[in-house]
């Protein structure tokens, strides 16, 4: 893990030598190109590429004008967390007024954003000579509107994206052959990285919180792309520290499994016996609670909110089915780390319960999520692999797609998990996408514009035309960590490493090519990266030495 620099801090006050750190850097981005003008705007090209993000006091320096009633659409390149800086030029002791609107799409910026958790449209007082920072959301686009009633043209020495983003190393990394997965990984990576703020967020516009539910897919990619392990620690210690003692975390109980199943994988590839004795007690309080929502059956009996995914809300068949088996899953997660922590009554009632949720008859569903959990689960039904692999682009999500890719996985099927991740996460590219989607669904794309072109007459909306349940039009998030599982699945699958033992100590190390002519790459581990290259016919790998590496040629 990249050392802290040691600074001296013997000479600040108190007061801020004692508060709270933020993990974040800023970077000011300028915009990379306008998207639209109208009404009276002049010199706005200044603002591309702009290196100024500092006032000054000549009033005969050329700026960017924009008369009242005018207004211009920026681009910055890139979806990005945090918000702007505004440079403004001295025009007297004249204020100016500015709305600002915040776009994950060009269509976003030009309409009126959903403000759920950060505020993406407001109207704001600029001083003259000045630099004025404002908002903390997910953006690529804002759209500067000058009111029709403003008493003068608001004067623009620069417009700068400010981009708030713990400043990683990038040690894993995946290329091949196919430009098309390398881009998919790349995006899947930033997409997570862009999601590590204070904590590990859902989404850097909405759902700017920790929820347990989604966390799995964050962490499997922090897992695979990061040394970081201080975000996602932090991250599950904080759900346990705010929820009360015999509640469910974030008020549902599916979500104490999630917990469980995180914190196995997290000791699996990071090794960190003493994070996981800190989690002995919580682990204990939860299997118990979870254990008594099992019947003598093994049928299982979650309390509400009984959360799959939002897909599977409002069918109780196909939510039952992926809670079997995600509670199957949690409860051998859970064994295993109470057999590691030496507790043999733990041990017991994890396997006691677990032995009885494999017995428990499921009824058919048509649900790809319920199949993938049933597989991940290990509970034997006759009919997952049929649903899985039948049209496989349909019926799946930018979250529970990546717990279908290691169903298809298990299966041996990574030519279809490659086809699925090309085809569906690739189409999100196709359409403008620099980061992945809160959802989508393939029907979106037979009659839509692209999300960073102006809004096409006779075209579908990609943002405001679509979405459903919680995420409908200008809601849905264009940045969500939960769609992040392609570089976790690539890495895992296709790179072949995989940990036999706690902290990478022993390691699998097998590439499947599925088609590819070239494969190269790294994985982190606590000892530094195993790294992997070559051929289907000749490939080779690097790992530490505290490692030992199976191969299977």
């Amino acid at each position: 893990m990249k050392q802290e620099k040691i600074i001296n801090h013997s000479a600040l006050p108190r007061a801020i030598a004692g508060g709270i750190r933020d993990p974040r850097v800023r970077r000011y981005v300028a915009p990379s190109r306008i998207v639209s003008v109208s009404g009276d705007v002049r010199e706005a090209e200044r603002l591309i590429g702009s290196t100024e993000i500092q006032s000054y006091a000549y009033s005969s320096m050329p700026v960017c004008l924009l008369a009242p009633g005018s207004d211009l659409v920026l681009d910055f390149g890139c979806e990005l967390p945090g918000g702007v800086r505004i440079v403004t030029a001295p025009n007297g002791t004249f204020l100016s007024r500015v709305r600002l609107t915040f776009g994950e799409s060009v269509s976003e910026a030009l309409g009126v954003p959903n403000n759920d958790h950060a505020v993406h449209q407001t109207i704001l007082t600029l001083p003259p000579t000045g630099m004025t920072e404002y908002g903390n959301t997910g953006f690529r686009f804002l759209r500067l509107e000058v009111p029709q009633d403003a008493e003068r043209p608001l004067e623009l020495i620069s417009v700068f994206a400010v981009a708030l983003f713990r400043d990683l190393e990038y040690v894993g990394s995946f290329h091949c052959n196919d430009e098309r997965l390398n881009q998919i990984w790349k995006t899947a990576a930033y997409t997570v990285h862009a999601n590590m703020q204070d904590y590990l967020y859902d989404g850097i516009k909405r759902d700017r919180m920790v929820w347990l539910g989604d966390l799995y897919p964050e962490t499997r990619t922090v897992l695979a792309v990061f040394d970081d392990t201080e975000c996602v620690e932090n991250t599950l210690d904080f759900a346990i520290q705010h929820t009360p003692e015999g509640a469910w975390i974030n008020e549902t109980s599916s979500y104490a499994a999630w917990w469980i199943v995180c914190q196995f994988e997290w000791y699996l590839r990071r090794g960190r016996i003493e994070y996981l004795r800190k989690q002995h007690s919580a682990l204990r309080s939860i299997v118990h609670q979870l254990a008594g929502c099992v019947d003598e059956n093994g049928v299982e009996h979650l309390p509400e909110t009984r959360f799959l995914d939002w897909p599977s809300r409002n069918d109780p068949d196909a939510t039952h089915a992926g809670l079997q088996g995600l509670l199957s899953w949690s409860f051998r997660c859970a064994g295993a780390m109470a057999e590691t922590l030496g507790d043999e009554s733990l041990k017991k009632l994890c396997d006691l319960t677990g032995k009885r949720l494999l017995r428990a008859s499921i009824p058919r569903t048509e649900n790809k999520s319920a199949a993938a959990m049933l597989t991940l689960g290990h509970v034997a039904v006759p009919w997952v692999k049929e649903i899985l692999q039948k049209n496989p682009e349909r019926g799946v999500s930018t979250f529970y797609g990546y717990f279908v890719l290691e169903a298809l996985a298990s299966f041996g099927d990574l030519k279809c998990a490659l086809e699925l991740i090309r085809h569906y996460w690739g189409a999100m590219l196709d359409y403008g996408a620099t980061t992945f989607w809160e959802d989508f669904d393939l029907d979106w794309i037979r009659n839509a514009s692209r999300i960073d072109e102006y809004p096409k007459k006779g075209c579908d909306d990609l943002h405001a035309d679509f979405g459903k349940y919680c995420y409908q039009g200008l809601r849905h998030s264009f940045c969500h960590g939960w769609a992040g599982g392609p570089a976790a699945f690539l890495s895992e699958h296709i790179l072949g490493v995989r940990p036999l033992a706690p902290g990478f100590r022993r390691v699998a190390v097998k590439p499947e090519f599925t088609g590819l002519q070239e494969l190269s790459g790294s994985v982190p581990t606590p000892y530094g990266p195993i790294r992997i290259s070559g051929t289907p016919e000749d490939w080779h790998w690097e790992a530490p030495e505290e490692i030992e590496v199976v191969t299977e040629k």
